[in-house]
C-alpha cells in the first residue's frame, strides 16, 4: 500500500534545546509514514518536555498526514510531551480546524514581525485530496439524488415508523458518530433496526470480521423488522439528509466509526481522502460478505483510483440491482 520511502528527511534538530521537526511542503502518505516513524522513534528514545513541528513550508496535507499527526499526538500524551505546531499556513489551519486537531494541539500564533492578513475560513482553503471532492457535477448529482431520496423516504416514512414501533417500542431513528472526509466527524442517521440498548451490548457480541470494523451475521440485537430494513437497505434512507448536507455522497467509501479510525495505521487513512458514500465498491462487491478489513481498504482505494462521474453512475445502477438480488442484503 505504501511505495518507496520519500526523499524527505525527518531528522530532528535542536533550537534552544528544543527539538524541532521540519515538515515538507506536502504531507501525503509516503511522507506521513516516514514522519510518524521518525517522531515516534525520537519520543521513545529521548526524554523531552516539548517537541515542535515546523510547518512553515507545508501547504498541503491529506488524510494520511492527519493520521500521522493523530498517531504522534497519542504517543506524545503517553510520554507527557507537549506538541507545538509552528508556522501553520491557512490551508493547513483549515484542515486542523475541520478535524478538531486545533483543539488538542498547541499552535503558535504567527510571528509578530510577519505581515500577515487574517484569512477568513473557507471551503476553498481545504485541500483537494481527490478530484471527486472538488467536482461540482458530482455535488450536483448528490443534491438531486438526495432530494429524490428524501421524497421516497417521506412516502415510506409512515409504514416504516409503524412497523418499528409495533415490533420494538423506542426511538424511530438511530444516530451514530462517523468519520467522513479527512476524518471530520459527523452524525449519521438511520431508521432504527436494533434494540434500544444495542450500543451498550456491542461488547458482548462476537465480531466475525477481522480488522478495524464490526460484523456479525446473526447479531441478536437486530429486531425482526430491522432485518427486513437491512435486507432492503431501507434503514439507510435517512442518510439522504447527510448527503444533502454535504457530509456524505451518494457514492464513496464506507464511513467508519471513530473507534475504527483509532486503530488505523497511517496508510489506511487514505480511504478518508474522499467523502463517504451511501454506496460504493464494498456495497456492490460482497456487501456483508466482506469481513476482512484489508478487503475494505482494497475496495475503497480501488474506488479512488477508478473514480469518474460515469463510474459513480455505474455503481449506483449496480447498487439498485444488488438490492433485488437474493442474499445480497446487509445484516
Amino acid at each position: 500500500m505504501v511505495g518507496p520511502s520519500p526523499d524527505t528527511d525527518f531528522r530532528i534538530t535542536f533550537f534552544n534545546d528544543t527539538p524541532v521537526v521540519q515538515l515538507p511542503p506536502r504531507l501525503t502518505v509516503l511522507e506521513a509514514v516516514a514522519f510518524k516513524k521518525s517522531c515516534q522513534q525520537f519520543l521513545q528514545e529521548n526524554a523531552t518536555q516539548q517537541l515542535v513541528f515546523d510547518l512553515s513550508q507545508t501547504k498541503f496535507i491529506d488524510s494520511s498526514g492527519i493520521g500521522a499527526l493523530v498517531s504522534n499526538v497519542k504517543l506524545a500524551r503517553e510520554k507527557k510531551v507537549e506538541l507545538v505546531l509552528r508556522g501553520v499556513h491557512p490551508q493547513v489551519m483549515a484542515v486542523l480546524s475541520m478535524t478538531g486537531l486545533d483543539q488538542v494541539l498547541t499552535i503558535e500564533p504567527p510571528s509578530q514581525s510577519a505581515t500577515t492578513t487574517p484569512v477568513k475560513k473557507s471551503e476553498n482553503q481545504l485541500p483537494a485530496t481527490h478530484p471527486s471532492v472538488r467536482s461540482w457535477i458530482k455535488r450536483g448529482i448528490d443534491v438531486v439524488g438526495a432530494l429524490v431520496g428524501l421524497a421516497i423516504t417521506a412516502i415510506l416514512f409512515t409504514p416504516i415508523v409503524i412497523a418499528i414501533k409495533l415490533d420494538n417500542p423506542g426511538p424511530i431513528f438511530f444516530s451514530q458518530i462517523r468519520c467522513g472526509w479527512m476524518g471530520r466527524r459527523f452524525q449519521v442517521w438511520k431508521f432504527r433496526s436494533m434494540c434500544v440498548d444495542a450500543e451498550a451490548l456491542k461488547d458482548k457480541i462476537e465480531n466475525q470480521a477481522t480488522g478495524a470494523f464490526f460484523k456479525n451475521e446473526n447479531d441478536p440485537r437486530v429486531t425482526r423488522v430491522g432485518r427486513v430494513l437491512r435486507k432492503t437497505s431501507l434503514d439507510e434512507l435517512p442518510q439522504f439528509w447527510n448527503v444533502l448536507k454535504g457530509e456524505m455522497s451518494l457514492v464513496g467509501t464506507r464511513p467508519p466509526t471513530p473507534d475504527e479510525v483509532e486503530r488505523y495505521e497511517v496508510p489506511e487513512w487514505q480511504r478518508l481522502d474522499v467523502k463517504p458514500g451511501m454506496t460504493g465498491e464494498w456495497q456492490v462487491n460482497g456487501r456483508s460478505q466482506v469481513r476482512n478489513f484489508e478487503d475494505v481498504i482494497r475496495l475503497d482505494l480501488r474506488y479512488q483510483e477508478n473514480w469518474s462521474l460515469i463510474y459513480d453512475l455505474k455503481l449506483i445502477v449496480k447498487t439498485i440491482l444488488v438490492l433485488f438480488r437474493k442474499n445480497s442484503g446487509a445484516y
